[in-house]
């Protein structure tokens, strides 16, 4: 995990599986998150977004706030630990 003036961003893998709860999780939190691979830019809150990636890249997770409940749930898959 990285951080800046009020964001904080990570590195993940996601399994197709894994989609459904990785939004659910999102979706919770009262601030913007969003998720990319290269160009590609969506919405963390989107299901069809998210699902739209190349999930078999790394993809960047960009949140713009902080929630303690969904950085747990965010670092079981980030790629630093």
């Amino acid at each position: 995990m990285t951080s800046g003036k009020g964001f904080f961003q990570y590195e993940i893998m996601l399994r197709p599986d894994e989609v459904k709860d990785f939004v659910r999780a999102a979706s919770k939190c009262d601030f913007d998150i969003d998720i990319s691979y290269n160009r590609y830019v969506v919405d963390a809150k989107s299901i069809l977004g998210v699902l739209g990636l190349d999930l078999r890249q790394i993809l960047t997770v960009l949140c713009h706030g902080y929630s303690e409940e969904f950085d747990g749930y965010v670092r079981r898959f980030s790629l630093a630990g």
